[in-house]
């Protein structure tokens, strides 16, 4: 049972998080990204910079409304992380600018709404018209469908050699945050016995927007497969911002025994998104981390 000084210690943590990038790990604070890469020489390298105003302003204290503005910064970041990292691999100077990282995230959106929203969509509404049933039962089939793309998608890039490597240091990434929350020193014996799996993982988001869209969309009334395509888009923020909050909830509450029952499926599906690490991947985990954490001097936890 731990008392009340460490439980008011964990809660007064800040709220860190990151993404893998190529032979590297972007971790991201309050104001500041650090992202680590080992280079082709073997060397690692750090590139740090300032996080967009908004993370620190009170516009990211509204739920709901956070959520959603916070998803479409953390994917402009993490696009920008996935470029930085791959030119430190092929010495290149190429970056995307304001307009062209803007139109690259408003295609790559373009085609996930498409593939993991709307074809499901219209195949739940073939469903519903062939086989003459109520339109609940096309819409919980258009969810199924939703969520084995989503889990057959992760499965299939897994095999890929170069994701496998992003994949464990993807795990690389959860174990230091792991490791920092439960007060461990940062060092890569210490880091490795830490799970891969951590409770506000992105999979675990995108699992639970599919869940929630499941619930959502059974609900919906029966409606042209028009509406169906509008209704799909127009309330994706409210399943991104209403998913961003439980996410949230579950991971700061992830000690009680109701949400551990809760949170195994989020869990469990981080299985295709993580590996386990070798000590050199720790080794760059670890410097991210440190990175940030040197960027973040005076600012308050969260």
């Amino acid at each position: 049972m731990k008392n009340q000084n460490e439980q008011k210690t964990e809660r007064s943590l800040p709220n860190y998080g990151g993404q893998a990038v190529i032979e590297g790990v972007m971790m991201r604070g309050k104001k500041t990204a650090a992202i680590a890469m080992r280079s082709p020489t073997g060397e690692i390298e750090i590139h740090t910079e300032s996080l967009n105003k908004i993370y620190q302003s009170k516009m990211m204290k509204i739920p709901f409304l956070r959520g959603v503005i916070g998803l479409w910064d953390a994917l402009g970041l993490g696009m920008r992380a996935l470029t930085i990292s791959a030119n430190a691999q092929t010495e290149e100077e190429e970056d995307l600018t304001g307009w062209q990282l803007t139109l690259t995230l408003m295609f790559s959106l373009s085609v996930a709404v498409v593939i993991f929203f709307l074809i499901p969509a219209g195949i739940g509404q073939i469903v519903e018209k062939t086989a003459g049933e109520t339109a609940w039962i096309g819409n919980l089939a258009e969810g199924v469908i939703r969520l084995a793309f989503l889990i057959l998608y992760m499965w299939g890039i897994g095999f890929m050699e170069e994701i496998e490597r992003v994949f464990a240091y993807h795990g690389a990434e959860h174990k230091v945050i792991n490791a920092f929350e439960a007060g461990e020193n940062l060092t890569p014996d210490a880091v490795r016995s830490h799970s891969v799996e951590h409770p506000r993982c992105g999979t675990a988001f995108l699992l639970i927007v599919v869940v929630f869209s499941i619930v959502l969309f059974t609900l919906l009334g029966p409606m042209s497969l028009v509406w169906r395509f509008i209704s799909r888009i127009l309330l994706l923020p409210l399943i991104a911002g209403v998913s961003y909050e439980y996410l949230r909830w579950t991971a700061n509450h992830a000690d009680h025994p109701l949400i551990r029952i809760l949170i195994r499926p989020n869990l469990a599906l981080q299985n295709l998104t993580t590996r386990e690490p070798s000590k050199e991947m720790l080794e760059v985990s670890i410097a991210a981390f440190q990175a940030m954490r040197d960027g973040e001097r005076g600012v308050e936890p969260a």
